[in-house]
């Protein structure tokens, strides 16, 4: 049973990915079907981050109602229809209401989810079930290209995924006894405490961590976003060969956390994260070398995307650890907010920021956020030990 379930999860990993590079993949085609400027975009992607950190706020009162199984079920269920939704729409403002359910499902399962893992499982799996989400997020374009390369309609891509997403449902909701014969802290154990927000902002380290989740999730964001702009602009680099490097960050991260799965166990959460930095910071040296030749800063964009696999894995994984089982959904779900936030308004900032000044500032302001990340969690580590 232990087997059963744990493949049932990697699935529902592959799932949290499939609807996160759609949008993506598909707006060249969607906003001119749809008569709207390429830039509102960030309307849906705002109005799904915004869904994304309400949820994860309430997902430890929705944890301990009904339990990580159920809610997983019924998030990915919420998820399903608003990609139903997406695909029958025809005018903007139709995706802008379905995105409200869309990041509500998003939020609600990802904490839930993430948390189960971290209680009940290694850090070997926290790192390849979180590579089992690149694998969804690459799995997603390539169906929408699909459709656009046949000729037909965006909407037909987003009527697969959200048929898969029913599928994983009926599994989901099938394997319910599963996860009631496997402990579940919210449902069985009479120690764990409901906590406010008020009360978790006062737990010991919270902010270190919270300051932490926030400048990881800026760095991962902002390379992903401005990667092939900065490569063009300011190394000079083909545009065609700059969007390939760009994609390859994202493998960079999936391929990262599964060898880290292999190493993750032996040297431990902590140990991943201060390794994980120093590659990052690795790679943006490699970007910063004035070289005419192109090899430098497209290797570098690779390193920092496999610095980057261990660290959001061993974030989660260590918060049983670090705040106490009782506590952990809860922090994980404040945890996840934090992180939408750095993911929604991060990069927008870095763009206003680059209109000011220059592109040249890109690995500067990466590397900012990555020494703040691991001064933050060094400094949660010392107040642990305090």
């Amino acid at each position: 049973m232990y087997s059963l379930l744990l493949a049932i999860i990697y699935i529902a990993f592959i799932s949290l990915g499939l609807p996160d590079s759609l949008i993506g993949s598909a707006w060249p085609v969607m906003h001119q079907e749809l008569q709207v400027s390429v830039s509102y975009a960030g309307i849906i992607t705002m109005t799904i981050a915004g869904g994304t950190i309400v949820s994860s706020l309430f997902s430890d009162k929705l944890t301990r109602k009904f339990g990580a199984g159920l809610v997983t079920a019924l998030s990915v269920l919420t998820t399903a229809i608003a990609l139903f939704g997406f695909s029958i729409s025809t005018h903007f403002l139709a995706l802008v209401l379905w995105a409200i359910p869309y990041g509500l499902g998003a939020g609600a399962v990802d904490a839930a989810l993430n948390n189960y893992v971290a209680l009940h499982y290694t850090s070997r799996h926290m790192n390849w079930l979180h590579c089992f989400w690149g694998v969804g997020a690459a799995i997603s374009p390539y169906i929408m290209s699909f459709y656009l390369t046949n000729g037909q309609s965006w909407n037909n891509g987003y009527r697969t995924i959200g048929i898969l997403q029913l599928i994983l449902t009926a599994v989901l909701f099938f394997s319910l006894p599963l996860w009631k014969r496997q402990k579940d802290t919210y449902t069985s154990d009479s120690t764990t405490k409901a906590l406010s927000f008020s009360e978790i902002l006062k737990l010991k380290g919270i902010w270190a961590i919270l300051i932490a989740f926030f400048a990881y999730s800026a760095v991962e964001q902002t390379t992903g976003l401005w990667a092939s702009t900065f490569l063009v602009t300011a190394k000079n680099i083909h545009p065609d060969i700059a969007a390939r490097f760009a994609a390859f960050f994202f493998l960079g991260i999936t391929f990262g956390r599964f060898i880290c799965g292999f190493i993750a166990d032996r040297l431990g959460d902590k140990q991943l994260i201060r390794v994980g930095t120093g590659i990052i910071l690795i790679g943006l040296l490699f970007i910063l070398l004035p070289s005419s030749q192109t090899f430098w800063a497209l290797s570098g964009l690779i390193i920092v995307g496999v610095g980057c696999a261990p660290i959001y894995p061993s974030i989660i994984h260590a918060t049983p650890t670090n705040f106490g089982k009782e506590y952990s959904q809860s922090v994980i779900g404040i945890q996840m907010a934090f992180a939408y936030v750095g993911t929604t308004f991060v990069p927008p900032f870095f763009g206003w920021l680059a209109s000011v000044t220059s592109l040249a500032i890109y690995p500067f302001f990466l590397a900012f956020f990555a020494l703040l990340m691991l001064f933050s969690t060094e400094r949660l580590n010392q107040l642990l030990k305090g």
